[in-house]
C-alpha cells in the first residue's frame, strides 16, 4: 500500500509524524524543565525564608528561654502564612521541635538529616516528613561565638510543588497543540502543492516515467530540444545534436548548467524562432547543409483544480526533421524538369527553324534555306563549343543551351559571355545546377516581366582559382531594403498569379542557391545596375592528381 501513495501523500504523513514526534519531544522536555525550575524555585524561596528567620535575633532569643515554643509557634504561623510556606520547624539541636503546623507534634524529634545544619552550613534537602514529602531547607542559628543553638527548617511539600507544575504543563500543552495544529496545516498545504505539481504520482511512478522519457527522447528518429523561459536549451536528444551541430546532452545536467541560446551554434531565422517561443507548425528552416522542418509549442503545466490561474508556462518544446535528402531529390527532380524544358524549349525552336527549312526548300530557295540552316548551326555550335570549353560540363552546356531557348519563346535574349578554360569538374553537378538554373529562372521571369528591350546576360568566368557566375537581367530590380530577405526561405517578389499552385513553391529557388553557394565554400553578391545582378564565386576544385 505504500508504493502506491503519491509523493504528497507520503510528505504529509511524514510530516505529521515528525510534528508529532517534535511535539512530543518538546513537550516532555518542557515538561521537565518546568519541575526542574519549580524544584529549585521552591528550594530557593525555601532557603530564603529559612536564612531569614535563622538570623532573627527573636530566635536566637527565645532559644535560650525555658518555653522556646511560647514565643515561637505563633511567630512560625505567622510567618508560615505571610511566606505562603507549609512548614516552619524551629528545633534545638537535638531535633526536639519548638514548632510545627500541628500542635501536637511540638516536642517530638524532627524527621530528616540535620548533620550539615549543625556544623553550621544552611542546605537544601527533598525528604519525607509528617506531613508527606517536602522541600526543605535546614539553616543553624548562630550565636555572637559561632555555636549552634537552634535550627530553623523551613518547608514545601511536594504536593504544592507539583501543583505548580500542573499549572505550567497547561500552558505547555496549548503551546504544544498550537505547534502541532499549525505544523498539520503547513504539511497539508505543502502536501497539496506537491499534489498540483506532481500530477498525484508517487516517486516509483516518475522515476519508471523519467525512464521512459529519457529512452523515447534518444530514440525517436526527430530530434527534441527543451527550450526554458530563460533562454537556455535544458534538454535535447542525439538526434538535435546531430542536426544542430551540439556537443552530446547530459541528462543529468542541471537546468542552471544549460547552455544558453546565444552560444549554440544557430543559424539566423532557426535562433530567431526559438528565441521568440512562438508556435510552428511544419517550418522550414535552412542551416549551412541541412533544411530543417520545426514543430515548436510551449511546455504547459498542470491546470490547478477548481483555479481560474493560468497554467504554468516551463518554455517551449521543439521537434526537429531532417528534410535535406528529400530536397536533394527534390531538386534532382527539379533539375530533371529543367532539362526537359529546356530540350523541349529547344526541341520546339528547332522545329520552328526546321520547317522554315523545309518551306525554303518546298519553294524552291535553296540557297536561303541553306544560308539559314548554316548560320543557325554556327550560332549553335558556337554556343556549345564556348560552354564546354568554359565549364568543361555537357549538362551545364546543355542547360544554357535550354535556358537560350526557353528565353526565346518567352520573348527575352539570353546573352552567354564565356571566359576561361579551367573548367568545373569536381563540383557537384546538382549544386551548380540548381545555382544556375534558380538564377536564369529568375531572370527570365523578371525580364518577360519588365519593358523591351527583355534581356538576360549571362558571364561564366572558369579560372584557375574560382567559377564566377554572374547573371543580370533588364527587370525592375530588386528593393535594396529587401536583398538581405529575398535569400530567406519562403520570402517572394513575385505574385502567384499564374503560378498553378498558388503561393506554393515560392520563396525556395534563391534560398535553395545561397545552401548551395554555401556548401560550396563560395560567395554570392546581389547588386541592381539597372536590374537586378547576381554574381557568384565558387572555389576552384583541386584537381584529383594533386589530391593524390
Amino acid at each position: 500500500m505504500f508504493h502506491s501513495w503519491s509523493i504528497a501523500r507520503r510528505l504529509f504523513v511524514a510530516n505529521l509524524l515528525f510534528v508529532l514526534v517534535l511535539t512530543a519531544v518538546f513537550g516532555a522536555f518542557s515538561v521537565v524543565e518546568a519541575r526542574d525550575r519549580a524544584y529549585d524555585e521552591a528550594g530557593g524561596r525555601m532557603q530564603a525564608i529559612a536564612t531569614s528567620l535563622a538570623n532573627n535575633p527573636l530566635v536566637l532569643e527565645a532559644s535560650s528561654t525555658a518555653d522556646p515554643s511560647a514565643v515561637l509557634q505563633p511567630y512560625a504561623r505567622e510567618v508560615m502564612d505571610d511566606a505562603d510556606a507549609d512548614f516552619i520547624t524551629i528545633m534545638a539541636p537535638d531535633r526536639t521541635r519548638w514548632t510545627h503546623p500541628r500542635t501536637e507534634e511540638l516536642g517530638k524529634p524532627y524527621i530528616g538529616t540535620i548533620e550539615p545544619a549543625l556544623g553550621g552550613e544552611t542546605f537544601t534537602e527533598v525528604t519525607a516528613g509528617t506531613l508527606g514529602p517536602s522541600v526543605r531547607t535546614i539553616a543553624p542559628v548562630k550565636d555572637a561565638g559561632g555555636s549552634v543553638k537552634a535550627l530553623v527548617a523551613a518547608g514545601i511539600t511536594v504536593r504544592t510543588v507539583d501543583t505548580d507544575v500542573a499549572e505550567r504543563l497547561g500552558v505547555i500543552g496549548v503551546i504544544a497543540l498550537v505547534v502541532l495544529f499549525f505544523g498539520s496545516v503547513a504539511s497539508w498545504l505543502l502536501g497539496r502543492y506537491l499534489r498540483s505539481v506532481t500530477r498525484g504520482w508517487g516517486p516509483e511512478q516518475l522515476a519508471q516515467l523519467f525512464a521512459y522519457y529519457e529512452s523515447v527522447l534518444h530514440s525517436v528518429r526527430e530530434g527534441v530540444i527543451l527550450i526554458d523561459t530563460r533562454g537556455k536549451a535544458v534538454m535535447y536528444n542525439d538526434q538535435a545534436a546531430e542536426l544542430l551541430g551540439l556537443g552530446p546532452s547530459d541528462a543529468d545536467r542541471s537546468p542552471d548548467d544549460a547552455p544558453k541560446l546565444a552560444d549554440l551554434p544557430f543559424d539566423g531565422s532557426l535562433r530567431a524562432l526559438f528565441e521568440s517561443g512562438r508556435p510552428a507548425h511544419d517550418e522550414i528552416h535552412l542551416t549551412g547543409s541541412r533544411i530543417l522542418v520545426v514543430n515548436q509549442a510551449p511546455a504547459v503545466g498542470p491546470v490547478p483544480e477548481r483555479s481560474r490561474q493560468k497554467p504554468a508556462v516551463y518554455g517551449t518544446v521543439a521537434t526537429i526533421r531532417d528534410r535535406t535528402e528529400i530536397e536533394s531529390l527534390g531538386t534532382e527532380l527539379q533539375t530533371m524538369k529543367t532539362l526537359s524544358d529546356a530540350l523541349r524549349a529547344q526541341t520546339h525552336e528547332h522545329a520552328n527553324r526546321l520547317h522554315m527549312i523545309v518551306s525554303l526548300l518546298e519553294l524552291g530557295r535553296t540557297p536561303q534555306a541553306l544560308d539559314f540552316a548554316t548560320k543557325d548551326l554556327e550560332l549553335s555550335q558556337q554556343l556549345t563549343d564556348d560552354m564546354v570549353a568554359s565549364v568543361d560540363e555537357p549538362v551545364m552546356s546543355a542547360l544554357v543551351m535550354g535556358k537560350a531557348a526557353e528565353a526565346h519563346e518567352r520573348g527575352v535574349e539570353l546573352v552567354v559571355r564565356t571566359s576561361g578554360r579551367s573548367g568545373v569538374r569536381g563540383l557537384e553537378i546538382q549544386d551548380l545546377v540548381t545555382i544556375l538554373g534558380n538564377l536564369l529562372d529568375n531572370a527570365i521571369d523578371a525580364a518577360a516581366a519588365g519593358d523591351f528591350p527583355r534581356k538576360v546576360e549571362l558571364d561564366v568566368e572558369a579560372g584557375p582559382a574560382a567559377v564566377e557566375f554572374t547573371v543580370r537581367d533588364s527587370g525592375s530590380g530588386i528593393n535594396p531594403g529587401s536583398i538581405d530577405d529575398v535569400l530567406q526561405y519562403g520570402f517572394s517578389t513575385k505574385s502567384p498569379e499564374g503560378n498553378p499552385q498558388g503561393a506554393h513553391g515560392r520563396g525556395v529557388g534563391l534560398a535553395l542557391v545561397r545552401q548551395a553557394v554555401e556548401r560550396l565554400n563560395g560567395t554570392m553578391t546581389i547588386s541592381n545596375p539597372g536590374g537586378a545582378q547576381f554574381h557568384v564565386m565558387l572555389p576552384a576544385p583541386v584537381p584529383e592528381e594533386e589530391k593524390a
